[in-house]
């Protein structure tokens, strides 16, 4: 592949990315979705302008998203799916050195809410499919693309609608490529590891409710709903779930292992995570099941005891890990605590095999020539779930070359959010080659 093929591509990228981000597609988590209409527009539009045939699906009004089949050069061959989310959670501009809206591009990088959850893989996506439809490139087989709604929320008004209501548009698909994965992780000179997710964490969103005795807060009350259920929260916030070494987790510390030249202990967690820099913080918790408290509420007046408390906790579990999990919580919480679904979405955990592994390694190594692609288990969720219903295989791969000293980890849903320029044309020119190569 000649440096021309992608030269129109790595032109535009950094512009499509800033594009993206200054649309802003805020998901709080209910019906709203501000933004997410005018982002399908400004995708279809660009898609429109190369001779692509897109559709709009609006969900509910204002959540749509973004659906168009590229056709490849054997139509016999299964389809593969490139899917992204342009949605993003809220940020509080008074918080970044940026604005997080403002798509501005500083000390080498694009910042913004979404510069790398996920805008900069629909940005990269945009132009590297606008580019082979402009010089007549067709893919070997057919591509799906996929742009979607609310998967900050859990996907409901976009892949799971899609999935649910329009399974037809991914008729012939066999395997995806999303979010997160085909980031680097420089282990020395000599070596660039490649994380592509091939499993990721199952999902119990949770409201916890405890019952107690309203009465005037002056008074002692012993069956105060607050105390209980702070109590409990307490319980589960200190609480250290048991190491379970998965499929995927113990081939990624056999990689590394011998990346590293040296052993990687799981039940030595302090140890090991010393070992793995920036990534350690996303490595972590894909070796326990978790549940985070995230919030709590209660009483409606300062000398009113509320005869009931709630908190809400983002729990998150192995793939084969789901009834341990549950067990452990009821256990902790104790019985006067009421347990009750958000929002629940299962494990998802795929083999690090085939010919689209091969692809994924084969292009990273035309480009960098150090590297060397591993699998790890994302601790968070993505849209796969939603598509692992149609019996997808899916995979994290948004390729970015980083530089060592980037906090990636803390770039998504944290502040000051931002992607090197440099791995954004990295990424176009991977994806192109991938694209050829799958």
């Amino acid at each position: 592949m000649s440096a021309e093929h992608t030269s129109g591509a790595e032109s535009e990228v950094v512009d499509l990315c800033r594009d993206l981000i200054r649309i802003d597609t805020s998901n709080y988590g209910d019906h709203s979705g501000p933004g997410e209409r005018a982002a399908a527009e400004y995708v279809a539009e660009k898609l429109a302008e190369v001779g692509i045939e897109p559709q709009i699906f609006e969900s509910h009004p204002g959540r749509a998203s973004v659906v168009a089949r590229i056709e490849g050069e054997d139509r016999s061959r299964p389809g593969l799916l490139i899917h992204g989310h342009t949605d993003v959670v809220p940020a509080d501009a008074a918080d970044w050195t940026h604005h997080p809206f403002a798509g501005e591009v500083a000390d080498g990088c694009v910042w913004g809410r979404g510069a790398v959850d996920m805008k900069d893989m629909d940005a990269m996506t945009l132009a590297v499919v606008r580019e082979r439809m402009r010089t007549g490139r067709k893919p070997p087989r057919d591509v799906v693309l996929a742009f979607l709604a609310d998967e900050e929320a859990g996907g409901t008004w976009g892949a799971r609608y899609l999935v649910d209501k329009h399974p037809g548009l991914f008729e012939g698909v066999t395997e995806a490529i999303g979010e997160v994965g085909g980031f680097s992780f420089t282990v020395n000179e000599d070596l660039r590891l490649y994380l592509i997710e091939t499993a990721e964490k199952g999902m119990h969103w949770m409201r916890l409710t405890v019952e107690g005795t309203a009465g005037h807060g002056s008074m002692t009350n012993t069956d105060n709903a607050i105390t209980e259920l702070c109590e409990a929260v307490a319980r589960l916030g200190r609480h250290e779930f048991p190491v379970r070494v998965t499929k995927t987790v113990r081939s990624f510390l056999d990689e590394l292992s011998d990346a590293l030249g040296t052993s990687l202990d799981p039940e030595d967690m302090e140890t090991t995570l010393a070992k793995l820099g920036g990534i350690a913080k996303m490595i972590g918790t894909t070796l326990r099941n978790s549940a985070a408290p995230t919030m709590l509420g209660a009483g409606y007046k300062v000398n009113v005891i509320p005869g009931q408390a709630t908190a809400h906790v983002d729990g998150r579990f192995l793939p084969g890990y789901e009834e341990e999990f549950l067990a452990d919580l009821d256990r902790v919480l104790g019985p006067r605590v009421r347990r009750e679904d958000v929002h629940a979405d299962k494990a998802v955990e795929t083999g690090f095999d085939g010919d689209l592994v091969k692809a994924m390694q084969t292009a990273l190594r035309a480009e960098d020539p150090i590297a060397r692609a591993v699998p790890y288990m994302l601790s968070g969720g993505t849209d796969a779930k939603s598509f692992a219903d149609l019996g997808i295989r899916c995979f994290g791969f948004a390729p970015l070359k980083l530089p060592p000293e980037l906090d990636f980890a803390g770039m998504f849903h944290g502040v000051d959010e931002r992607v090197p320029v440099e791995g954004l044309t990295f990424g176009t020119r991977v994806l192109d080659r991938f694209l050829d190569a799958c």
